[in-house]
């Protein structure tokens, strides 16, 4: 039904939802938490075993930020740690946090003693406990029940491991080359001399097999072994040097005498391009004892850190909060070697050096989850390693012939559908970030937007432009034969069409500021195309078949054609013209009721954090056959900044609030998979209360902040003011209702702000209220329509 402009509740389930809403984070804690220290830093609040269960598929182990390298144990779970489970098989080098598919856990390393009689490191695991396990950033430790300690800690290129063993002289060290958390096709293994190891791991598979990749490595420990020797298959030779093998286990294995001196350290250099790239990178970042690595990497996170100062909030809202920017900031990943080459999608040696100078090459590419959430962060926080990113995916684009979809390593994966790089690298753009490359990305853009990538490339682009160009629509083909690996956006035809119109819009925009009127105008036009799947006869998007014809159940909860949604889900999904889409459902009235259906609003006012976890939620991969909003994944990550465009702002706060609940500081304290720190970074924005509503552009929702005052560090080269605060003293679970703002002092009637006034002013201040009041409900205060 149409709500009053005045919610209110009274009583106590008015005390209960506010309690709810904005920070009470009642989940009961973990046994697992961030290692206390005397001298609390902002380190010391970074739980990173949040997201560890209920597939957050998250890691805890030892990593800088935007390393090459991700030391941290695996259970066995596919993704490689699982809260749940008690055994581990090793500690490996390569993870990505929140991915939905096996991937990485290159080259695990155990400790054991004894003699070696299993190959198998499911067979050879070692049993521990949470009780005798902690980590922090940039630091791991666990005590396993064989009587071993193990630690990890990591630089940029290299991980440090640190084992204490029982008195024995029989205490090894296993390097598993041949197993990992997807396919590993082959792998050879060298013992150079007494405390040498190389390796040559070549893999494949994310969610399908994908084009192989090779990962070099090189181990150097801190004493040489009293003796050492291989395995292939089941078989261990003392003595060997050498061993290799195609798709079977292979592997090192060192011993070391502990009677007297118990610790055992060693330091893994990698390297994407060759054994001699591992052996620079461990000559320039290894040599130096485990607790001067882990003392740098602890100093590189609390450096990271403390660009963003909040105040005020509960300590579960305050570690919850640090914990997410912390994972906002694991990836993307170095890619490039200390000596500036890098493998790229050609397969060919390059070296990361452009017009204006030298610049760091980075891989692994979720761009259909971070350009909505994790780009625009980054770009405040991380400008100049956000500039060298979207450099690296132009570098991409030139070596192989097209723009990325969902990259990992040196290969493309064509994991997810639409066109997540040109919001991606529009945002980039918006941002600044790519002054004298501007016309170099507009090029590239445009070539992936015009046209599809040629039947002998790795790439997908936008698979069904063809008929998009021609119809204004993508195709919904159900199990149309797919040439190339991957996903395929004909399965997803209906959102697929969406998702195009939406990069058609911000491109548009890239277009106009570019001087390219002739492309604005085209772009422009087809990014209205979301109008073509829209069914009058249900109200909502439907998919269409090639013939045109609408497909699929009409009920709109139980639609086809919609990767990882339903239509209701992706109703919303039209930031660049929600005037437009509201027009299409009724008006606003009849969208506000759709949108309080939607977000089950009666039931959040009465129990927010019930609401989210019992309505909302019903799974970490329940994506189908619902008419609610679902907060753990992507085509939803806009929806509730919708009441900025209705008239309701203030609704957009208690959504925002309600769904902040479902973070947590403990192993199930994330909705779903983390997706390369999507979901962390939408908790950061929404906490901070300015959120970019529309990827791609430089335009930033506004919210009631989470806390009383969040004071953000700026790079001066990107905004000259250097900083910029978002404050709303007397904030509260319920004092929490923006009844006026002021940018620098001057009122402020918009919900929503431009990178300019970020740049041009110091500060953002609320007044905040009880009760709902008539703050940024005129039309003129939403968010405009692009075009």
């Amino acid at each position: 039904m149409h709500r009053t402009p005045r919610p209110r509740l009274r009583g106590p389930a008015a005390a209960l939802a506010a309690v709810a809403l904005l920070g009470g984070f009642l989940t009961t804690g973990a046994t697992a938490q961030a290692a206390p220290r005397a001298d609390e830093q902002l380190t010391d609040l970074v739980n990173p075993f949040i997201g560890t269960q209920n597939e957050g598929n998250t890691y805890p182990g030892a990593s800088v930020p935007f390393g090459m390298v991700q030391f941290s144990p695996d259970t066995g779970h596919n993704t490689g740690y699982d809260y749940g489970e008690n055994h581990i098989r090793g500690f490996s080098t390569v993870h990505l946090s929140g991915v939905g598919c096996g991937l990485g856990g290159d080259l695990p390393a155990l400790p054991t003693t004894g003699d070696i009689r299993q190959t198998d490191y499911a067979k050879y695991a070692a049993e521990f406990s949470h009780d005798d396990e902690k980590a922090r950033p940039g630091y791991y430790k666990v005590g396993l029940k064989t009587g071993i300690d193990a630690e990890l800690t990591a630089s940029r290129r290299t991980g440090v491991q640190r084992y204490t063993f029982p008195a024995t002289d029989k205490a090894n060290v296993l390097l598993n080359a041949g197993q990992s958390l997807h396919r590993t096709l082959s792998s050879e293994v060298e013992i150079l001399d007494n405390r040498t190891v190389r390796t040559a791991i070549t893999g494949s598979g994310f969610c399908q097999d994908t084009k192989p990749y090779t990962l070099y490595t090189i181990t150097r420990f801190d004493r040489p072994f009293t003796t050492s020797g291989t395995w292939n298959g089941d078989t261990v030779t003392e003595g060997s040097e050498e061993s290799s093998a195609t798709g079977a286990r292979n592997g090192a294995w060192l011993r070391f005498d502990t009677t007297k001196d118990r610790t055992v350290e060693a330091t893994t250099a990698l390297s994407y391009v060759d054994a001699r790239g591992a052996a620079l990178n461990l000559h320039a970042e290894g040599g130096r004892s485990f607790d001067h690595v882990e003392h740098a990497a602890q100093q590189a996170w609390e450096k990271r850190l403390e660009g963003v100062t909040a105040q005020g909030g509960s300590d579960r809202l305050r570690r919850t909060f640090y914990s997410s920017l912390y994972r906002s900031f694991l990836a993307p990943n170095i890619g490039s070697d200390t000596d500036g080459r890098y493998t790229g999608w050609d397969q060919k040696v390059h070296r990361a050096v452009a017009a204006d100078g030298a610049f760091t090459y980075y891989q692994n590419w979720s761009l259909w989850d971070t350009y909505r959430t994790q780009a625009q962060l980054l770009s405040l926080l991380a400008p100049r390693e956000s500039r060298d990113m979207a450099l690296s995916v132009l570098r991409i684009d030139a070596e192989s012939g097209w723009l990325p979809k969902w990259g990992y390593g040196t290969v493309e994966t064509n994991i997810m559908t639409g066109d997540p790089v040109t919001p991606f690298l529009t945002n980039a753009y918006q941002q600044g970030l790519l002054k004298g490359h501007e016309e170099e990305a507009y090029r590239a853009l445009k070539k992936n937007a015009d046209g599809v990538p040629p039947a002998d490339s790795a790439p997908v682009g936008r698979e069904a432009n063809v008929q998009y160009l021609k119809d204004g629509f993508a195709p919904y083909i159900k199990d149309r034969q797919h040439a190339k690996p991957g996903d395929s956006d004909y399965d997803h035809g209906a959102s697929a069409t969406l998702e195009y119109a939406l990069s058609d819009a911000m491109l548009g925009e890239m277009a106009r500021d570019l001087g390219h009127e002739a492309d604005a105008k085209r772009y422009a036009e087809r990014a209205r195309n979301y109008r073509k799947i829209f069914d009058p006869s249900t109200g909502f998007f439907r998919a269409r078949d090639a013939a045109g014809a609408f497909t699929g159940p009409a009920d709109p909860a139980e639609s086809e054609g919609f990767h990882e949604g339903t239509s209701w889900q992706y109703q919303w999904l039209v930031p660049q013209d929600l005037p437009g889409m509201v027009a299409l459902i009724g008006g606003k009235d009849a969208a506000n009721q759709r949108l309080d259906s939607f977000f089950a609003y009666d039931e959040l006012l009465a129990d927010p954090a019930k609401t989210a976890r019992e309505v909302w939620v019903n799974g970490p991969y329940a994506y189908y056959n619902a008419d609610k909003y679902n907060p753990q994944n992507e085509p939803d990550l806009i929806a509730p900044y919708t009441y900025l465009s209705t008239g309701r702002p203030w609704q957009t706060t208690d959504v925002v609030h309600a769904a902040l609940t479902l973070f947590t500081d403990t192993p199930t304290g994330m909705t779903g998979n983390d997706d390369l720190g999507t979901m962390s970074a939408w908790m950061v924005l929404s906490a901070i209360g300015v959120f970019p509503v529309q990827p791609g552009t430089d335009t930033w929702g506004l919210s009631t902040p989470a806390f009383e005052r969040v004071d953000i560090s700026l790079d001066r080269r990107y905004y000259p003011r250097g900083s910029f605060t978002v404050s709303a003293p007397g904030a509260s679970a319920t004092d929490r209702y923006i009844r006026s703002a002021r940018l620098d002092g001057t009122a402020r009637s918009r919900t929503y702000l431009t990178t300019d006034d970020i740049r041009s002013a110091r500060s953002l201040s609320f007044t905040v209220g009880s009760e709902p009041s008539a703050w940024g409900t005129s039309a003129a205060d939403a968010p405009p329509a692009l075009g």
